[in-house]
C-alpha cells in the first residue's frame, strides 16, 4: 500500500486526513477565483480553469518527473568539462545508481498500485497509470544522455592515458595475457547454470549482472538451450592489460571465453542482462514486539520481489530475449537498453583504480570547530560556554559529534546516554562507544530504526550486538520510522545533574559525514535538553506529551507549527512588517504546506526555497506564486542539511527565527515519521546560519533555478565572486577561521 497518502480533493474518501484535504480544496477554490478574476475571462473559461485547478496540475509539479529532473542535473555534472575527469566518472555512476533506486522504490510502488487497483491521484492529479506513462516517456532521453556521456568520458580517459578496449581489439600478445589471467583468476569463480528439465530457471537476484548464453548440443542441434553466467563482484571489474595503459572490463573477458565454460557445446549467442526488483513494501505493523522478525522476513521476501525492470545489452541471438521475457514473466515495456556493456556504477571502481590526483577534487580535511579546538577544555566545558553550531563536512564530525559520544562513554560522571540511529554504517565508532558505556555500567538507550530502507540488515546486526552488550535497544513507535538525529547525555556535575544534547540534520555515520553537507547543534540549553528528555520518553515509553514549546517534533506538532510559521509571515506582510521565508532541504511534497506558501506569496511574502531534489511546488505562477523562488544546488558534496528561517516581522533579519533538523517538507516527514527540529537561540550560531544561507542563495556556480513549468536552468553567472561555487567558498572560509584540521588530530593521536 502507499506510504504517503495523496491529498487530492477528488479522492478524499481514500484519505485518512480528510480535514487537511478539505482545507487544501478550500484554498484551491480561493486561488482559482483570484486567477479568473485577474484574467477577466468569460464564464465558460472560468469553469475550465476551476476544473484544471482542482486537478492540481496548474499549481503542483509531478514528484516522479521532479526526481527525474534532479537526476538530469546530476548528469549535467558529468557533462560539465570544468569538473575533474574522475569526479565526472563518479557522477555518472551516481546517476545510474539513482536510477536503480528510482525503479526499485518509485516505479515499483506505482506498479504495485496499478496491480492492487489503487487509483488515488498524485498532487498534480495523475493516476498511477498516467505517472508510469510519463516516466516511460521521459526515460529514453536520460538513457541516451547517459550513453553519450559514457562515450565522451571513455574518449577523455584515453587522452589521459587509460584506454578502455574491447578484448577483440587487443594484440595477440595482449590476448594471451588476458587469457592467462582469465584461466588463473576468473574461470575458477564462474558457475554457469543451465536450464533444462532437471535444472529450473535460476533465481536472478536484484541488481546482479549476468550473461545469458544460448547453446546447441552438436548431437541434437534442433534444440536450443539457455545458460546463465553471473558476473562475480568479488574481483575487480577492470583488468589492466599487462602493465599497459589499456583496461578491459571483466564482462568482456568472460564473453570472449564463454566457449571454455561449455566444452563440446556450441555457443550461438549471448546477452548481458540485469534485473531490478521492487523494494516498495506493503507490510503492516501490528505489534512492535514482532518488528524484528517482520523486518527479517521482509528482507528474505525482497530477494524474490517482482521484477520492475530488465536491462539488456547487445543481444547476438534474438531467441535469448524472448526466453528471458518468458521465464521472467515480463513484457516488452519492462525492457531497457543498457547504456554500456557493463554497469555504469563500475565507473566509480575505475576512478578508484586510476587514482589520478590531478583529475580529482583537491583533497579536503575538515577543520576542528573553533569552539572545540582548545585542548584544555573538555567537550562539556566547551558546550557550557555557548551553543556550538556544526557544519559538516567543512567542520570535523569526528572531533565534534563522535568526540561527544566517545568522551561521554569514558567519562565517569556521565550517568546515561540516549541516541537515535538511522543509518550508522559499518565499523561505527558510535556502536563501539555505546557498548563501552554499557560495559562501564552507564544507562544506555539506543533506538535503532530497523526500517531504514536498504540498511535493514546492517541495523538488525547492530541491534543484536548492542543488546548482547547490555544496551537497552528499542525499535521506535509502531507504524512510524524514526528519522530524528538526536543524542542526549546525562552528566553528574558538582552542583547538579546536567543534560547535553546533539540534534542534527544527518545520520550518525562517519563515512557519509565526509561527503554529505549537514548541520548539528551541541547544546546544554535546558529549554532544549528538557524537552529532549521528554522526546526520548515518547520514543521508548508511551508518553503522549503534546505541549512542546521549543522542539518541533513529528508527528506531534511539526505540521501545525510549520503552517503557523508560514501564516505568521503572511500576517506580517499584510500588516506591512518585514517578512521572509527561507527553507533548505532535500525534497518538497506536502500539499497543505505548499498551499500555505501560495497564500503567503499572494500576500507578497518573499519565499526562497533551496531544494536539492524534487519540488512539487510551482514558482512564478501569476497571481499564485509570484514571490516564490526555487533553487537547487549540486556539487562535490551531497547537499543534505535542513534549515528553516522565518523573519517574524523583525527589522534585523538576524533576530528572526532559525531552525535545523531532520525533516523535509514532505508528507512522510511531517505525518508518517518521527522527526526532530530544534530552534537556534545562540546569536553567533544564527549569524553563521544566515551567512551560510546567503552564500547558497547567491551562488552562481553550482545552482539551478526552477521555472514555473517544473524544468530547471543553470543559474546565470553575473559576477566573479565565489567563482568556484558555494561549497568551495565554505571550505575556504572554514580554513581561514581554523587551521587545525581533522588530519592534524589524527597525527596527534598517533604521536
Amino acid at each position: 500500500m502507499a506510504k504517503d497518502p495523496v491529498k487530492d480533493d477528488k479522492n478524499v474518501k481514500d484519505l485518512k486526513d480528510s480535514k487537511s484535504a478539505k482545507s487544501g480544496k478550500s484554498f484551491q477554490n480561493k486561488t482559482t477565483a483570484k486567477i479568473t478574476q485577474k484574467k477577466n475571462i468569460r464564464k465558460k473559461k472560468k469553469i475550465k480553469v476551476v476544473e484544471h485547478t482542482r486537478s492540481s496540475g496548474l499549481i503542483f509539479s509531478n514528484r516522479e518527473l521532479g526526481w527525474l529532473n534532479f537526476n538530469l542535473r546530476v548528469l549535467a555534472e558529468v557533462e560539465d568539462a570544468n569538473n575533474p575527469l574522475l569526479e565526472r566518472l563518479k557522477f555518472l555512476s551516481i546517476s545510474s545508481s539513482n536510477l536503480d533506486e528510482f525503479f526499485m522504490k518509485r516505479v515499483g510502488g506505482l506498479k504495485r498500485h496499478v496491480a492492487y487497483g489503487i487509483s488515488a491521484k498524485s498532487s498534480d492529479g495523475q493516476t498511477p497509470e498516467m505517472q508510469l506513462q510519463m516516466i516511460m516517456k521521459k526515460l529514453p532521453s536520460m538513457l541516451k544522455r547517459q550513453k553519450e556521456s559514457s562515450e565522451i568520458l571513455i574518449k577523455e580517459l584515453k587522452k589521459e592515458g587509460c584506454e578502455i578496449v574491447a578484448y577483440k581489439d587487443l594484440k595477440d600478445s595482449e590476448k594471451k595475457f588476458v587469457k592467462d589471467f582469465f584461466n588463473l583468476n576468473i574461470f575458477p569463480i564462474l558457475t554457469p547454470l543451465s536450464v533444462d528439465p532437471g535444472h529450473p530457471f535460476p533465481f536472478i537476484s536484484n541488481l546482479s549482472t549476468s550473461l545469458g548464453v544460448s547453446l546447441i548440443n552438436p548431437n541434437n542441434d534442433d534444440e536450443k538451450l539457455f545458460a546463465r553466467v553471473k558476473i562475480p563482484r568479488v574481483i575487480n571489474q577492470w583488468v589492466s592489460v599487462d602493465g599497459s595503459k589499456k583496461v578491459v572490463h571483466l564482462i568482456d573477458i568472460i564473453q570472449a571465453h564463454l566457449q571454455e565454460l561449455f566444452p563440446s557445446m556450441k555457443v550461438t549467442g549471448n546477452v548481458l542482462f540485469r534485473v531490478s526488483r521492487n523494494a516498495d513494501s506493503d507490510r503492516e505493523e501490528e505489534d512492535v514486539e514482532d518488528l524484528l522478525a517482520m523486518i527479517e522476513e521482509e528482507l528474505r521476501q525482497r530477494r524474490f520481489a517482482e521484477i520492475v525492470r530488465l536491462e539488456l545489452g547487445h543481444c547476438s541471438d534474438p531467441w535469448l530475449k524472448e526466453f528471458l521475457l518468458s521465464q521472467l514473466e515480463l513484457k516488452e515495456e519492462d525492457v531497457f537498453t543498457m547504456p554500456q556493456e557493463f554497469d555504469l556504477t563500475d565507473f566509480t571502481l575505475l576512478a578508484q583504480m586510476l587514482n589520478w590526483d590531478k583529475h580529482k577534487y583537491p583533497s579536503w580535511s575538515p577543520v576542528v570547530p573553533a569552539h572545540l579546538s582548545d585542548t584544555t577544555l573538555t567537550i562539556f566545558d566547551a558546550i557550557k560556554r555557548q551553543d556550538i553550531l556544526l557544519h559538516h563536512p567543512f567542520e570535523s564530525f569526528s572531533s565534534s559529534v563522535e568526540r561527544l559520544i566517545r568522551d561521554a562513554a569514558a567519562d565517569p560522571d556521565v550517568l546515561a546516554i540516549k541516541m537515535t540511529l538511522y543509518r550508522t554504517g559499518d565499523n561505527s565508532p558510535f556502536i563501539k562507544a555505546l557498548i563501552e558505556a554499557a560495559e562501564l555500567g552507564k544507562q544506555v538507550v539506543c533506538l535503532i530504526e530497523l526500517k531504514a530502507r536498504f540498511d535493514e540488515e546492517r541495523n538488525i546486526y547492530w541491534a543484536q550486538e548492542l543488546e548482547n552488550a547490555g544496551v537497552h535497544v528499542v525499535y521506535g513507535v509502531v507504524g512510524l520510522k524514526t528519522h530524528a538525529k538526536t543524542s542526549l547525555i546525562v552528566r553528574r556535575e558538582s552542583d547538579r545533574v546536567r543534560c547535553y544534547a546533539h540534534i542534527g540534520t544527518g545520520n550518525y555515520n562517519s563515512s557519509t559525514s565526509r561527503f554529505y553537507t549537514d548541520l548539528g547543534l551541541l547544546t546544554c540549553d535546558e529549554r532544549i535538553t528538557g524537552e529532549l528528555v521528554e522526546f526520548f520518553n515518547y520514543l521508548t515509553g508511551k508518553s503522549l506529551k503534546q505541549d512542546y514549546q521549543h522542539l518541533i517534533l513529528a508527528p506531534v506538532n511539526m505540521f501545525n507549527k510549520m503552517k503557523e510559521f508560514i501564516q505568521r509571515e503572511r500576517d506580517h506582510a499584510k500588516a506591512g512588517r518585514p517578512s521572509l521565508i527561507i527553507a533548505k532541504f532535500n525534497n518538497m511534497e506536502e500539499n497543505d504546506i505548499s498551499l500555505a506558501l501560495y497564500e503567503a506569496s499572494q500576500n507578497k511574502v518573499p519565499i526562497n526555497l533551496i531544494v536539492r531534489g524534487f519540488c512539487c511546488i510551482k514558482p512564478h505562477i501569476k497571481g499564485v506564486s509570484e514571490s516564490i523562488n526555487v533553487q537547487s544546488t549540486l556539487g562535490r558534496f551531497l547537499e543534505h542539511s535542513r534549515v528553516f528561517y522565518f523573519r517574524n516581522g523583525k527589522e534585523n533579519p538576524l533576530d528572526g527565527d532559525f531552525f535545523i533538523g531532520s525533516a523535509d517538507w514532505m508528507y512522510r516527514n511531517l505525518h508518517a515519521r518521527v522527526e526532530a527540529i530544534t530552534p537556534i537561540y545562540d546569536k553567533v550560531a544564527k549569524e553563521k546560519l544566515w551567512s551560510m544561507l546567503q552564500l547558497y542563495w547567491n551562488d552562481t556556480k553550482q545552482t539551478w533555478i526552477m521555472r514555473a513549468d517544473g524544468a530547471y536552468e543553470k543559474k546565470t553567472k553575473n559576477h566573479a565572486e565565489h567563482a568556484n561555487g558555494v561549497q568551495s567558498e565554505l571550505m575556504r572560509l572554514a580554513s581561514v577561521q581554523q587551521h587545525y584540521t581533522e588530519d592534524d588530530l589524527v597525527k596527534e593521536e598517533r604521536e
